[in-house]
C-alpha cells in the first residue's frame, strides 16, 4: 500500500450564511470539527484521512467562505490563482437546501452560487478534461431534482445530505448516499501531484498529437463504454463536415439539425459527404474529429463512480457541447 506523501487539496467552500453546514459536512467528513481562525472558517485547513485497498493519504482540505459568488469566481479566475487552481484534486461545494417559497431569495443566491463555482470547474479547472472530483452536497429535506440538474450543468455531482437520515442508507439502485458518497468519490480520486511537463504549449498535448496503439484505443468510439456507439460519433463527424463544405450556413441550423437525442437522426438538410467517396479527409477535419473523442473520453473517466443515470445525462451534456462548439 503506497503512502501519498504529498497529495493534491480539496477546496471546499459555501455561503458566509452557511457556515454551520460546512462545518458540519466537514466534521462528518473527517470526524474533527474544524477550528476556525479567529471568528470564521474561511483561510483554515484541515486534515481528511483518506485509506484504499491502495493508498493512504492524509489530504489538505481548503476551507472557504464565499460573500459575492461573482466576485469569489473572478478571484479564482485570475493569473495569480493559477498556482492554487493547479494542486486542486477536488472541490467540494456545501449548501442548504431551500425548502419553502419564503426562501426563494435564498434559493436564487444558491442558484448563482452554483453557476460561478461551476465557471471555476469549467474555465480554471479544466471541466471535463481536468482529473479531479467535484461535488456539491445539499443538505435538508428540500426537492433534489432542480438541484441535481444544475450542479450537473456546473460539472458537479449532486450528493443530498438529509437530516437525521442513517448514513449508510442506499439509493433503489444499491449505490451510496450522503457522506458515504462523498467520501467513496473522494476515495476514488488520484491524489498524486504530477510533475507539469516541460514546455508545455497552451494548447497542451492537442498541438502535437502522438500516434501510440494506447491513443487509437482510446480514441475508438466503441471503447468510450459511455452509452454511445459508433453511428452517434458517425452523426457527430458528418455535422463537422456539413461546416466545412458549406461555409455560408447558418451554424445554429446545423446544431439544431444534429443535437436531438440521436445526432443522426431527424436532419432534413444535405447529407454529409461520405469520407470513402471523397477521398482523403482535411487534417483540420480529422484533428476536429480527435478533440472532439478525447473531451468524450474525458467525460467517461469523470463519471467513474457515478450511477448509470448520472453518467447518461453527463453524456448527453457532452455532446450537446460538442455540438455547440461546432
Amino acid at each position: 500500500m503506497a503512502e501519498i506523501r504529498n497529495p493534491r487539496r480539496i477546496l471546499a467552500v459555501s455561503l458566509d450564511s452557511a457556515t454551520q453546514h460546512l462545518s458540519r459536512v466537514i466534521k462528518d467528513l473527517t470526524g474533527t470539527t474544524p477550528e476556525p481562525a479567529a471568528t470564521s472558517l474561511a483561510g483554515t485547513t484541515h486534515d481528511l484521512q483518506l485509506k484504499t485497498a491502495y493508498y493512504t493519504a492524509t489530504v489538505p482540505v481548503w476551507l472557504d467562505l464565499i460573500a459575492s459568488p461573482a466576485e469569489w469566481a473572478e478571484s479564482f479566475l485570475s493569473d495569480e490563482a493559477g498556482e492554487v487552481l493547479a494542486v486542486l484534486g477536488a472541490v467540494v461545494l456545501v449548501f442548504a437546501l431551500p425548502t419553502t417559497a419564503a426562501a426563494a431569495d435564498a434559493a436564487d443566491q444558491t442558484r448563482d452560487l452554483i453557476r460561478h463555482l461551476g465557471r471555476v470547474v469549467k474555465d480554471g479547472l479544466g471541466g471535463w478534461e481536468w482529473d479531479g472530483v467535484g461535488l456539491a452536497v445539499g443538505v435538508g429535506e428540500g426537492d433534489a431534482d432542480q438541484w441535481d440538474e444544475l450542479c450537473a450543468e456546473a460539472g458537479l455531482e449532486f450528493v443530498q445530505l438529509a437530516h437525521g437520515r442513517d448514513g449508510e442508507k442506499r439509493n433503489e439502485f444499491g449505490e451510496k448516499t450522503g457522506i458515504p458518497r462523498v467520501k467513496e468519490a473522494l476515495e476514488s480520486n488520484d491524489w498524486e501531484q504530477l510533475d507539469a511537463p516541460e514546455a508545455a504549449s497552451d494548447f497542451g498535448n492537442y498541438e502535437e498529437p502522438q500516434e501510440t496503439p494506447q491513443g487509437s484505443r482510446d480514441l475508438d468510439p466503441e471503447s468510450l463504454d459511455f452509452g454511445f456507439d459508433r453511428a452517434d460519433f458517425e452523426g457527430l463527424k458528418k455535422a463537422i463536415w456539413n461546416l466545412n463544405d458549406d461555409p455560408g450556413a447558418d451554424p445554429a441550423v446545423s446544431t439544431s439539425s444534429t443535437s436531438s437525442n440521436h445526432p443522426n437522426k431527424g436532419s432534413t438538410g444535405p447529407s454529409a459527404p461520405d469520407a470513402d467517396a471523397e477521398g482523403e479527409i482535411d487534417e483540420d477535419e480529422v484533428a476536429k474529429v480527435e478533440s472532439m473523442m478525447r473531451k468524450l473520453q474525458a467525460v467517461r473517466e469523470a463519471g467513474e463512480g457515478m450511477s448509470q443515470d448520472q453518467r447518461r445525462r453527463m453524456a448527453a451534456r457532452a455532446v450537446e457541447e460538442v455540438m455547440k462548439e461546432l
